[in-house]
């Protein structure tokens, strides 16, 4: 059920819908907007109610207590498998042919149906992968 459009709701909507593709802790959010009349508890119980509804995803990363939360409400995430790095946090949208034949692979071979919006697959981003190279 969807709550009231109250005026901070709407605002932290407005916020989420400008990162689709960035895993924000609570903390991010909150301080990024401080400025603004949304208070910290404000954000928090509405990315608890946005999580309820489906318009946000809660994510954790390997090896941290912290949790982020991505809005997945945008047109273009809907029913779209995601890649998340391990490294750096950020988040993708796979490229449509290979998500699809992905999903059709899996229930051919598997009889298992994958549920797109709530699918996230982890490993390390391109950019990511250049660095340790570098590194190396």
């Amino acid at each position: 059920m969807q709550k009231y459009m109250t005026r901070q709701r709407r605002l932290l909507l407005d916020y989420l819908r400008a990162h689709p593709d960035v895993p924000l802790s609570a903390g991010q959010i909150a301080a990024d907007m401080q400025d603004g009349p949304i208070s910290a508890s404000a954000v928090y119980r509405n990315l608890s109610d946005l999580e309820a509804e489906g318009k946000v995803r809660r994510l954790s990363r390997s090896g941290s207590r912290e949790v982020f939360f991505q809005y997945m409400d945008a047109a273009d995430c809907r029913n779209c498998l995601h890649l998340s790095c391990t490294r750096c946090g950020r988040s993708f949208h796979m490229h449509a042919l290979g998500a699809a034949q992905l999903v059709r692979d899996v229930a051919r071979n598997d009889q298992f149906q994958i549920d797109r919006s709530e699918s996230v697959l982890y490993g390390i981003c391109r950019e990511c992968q250049a660095a340790g190279r570098e590194d190396g």
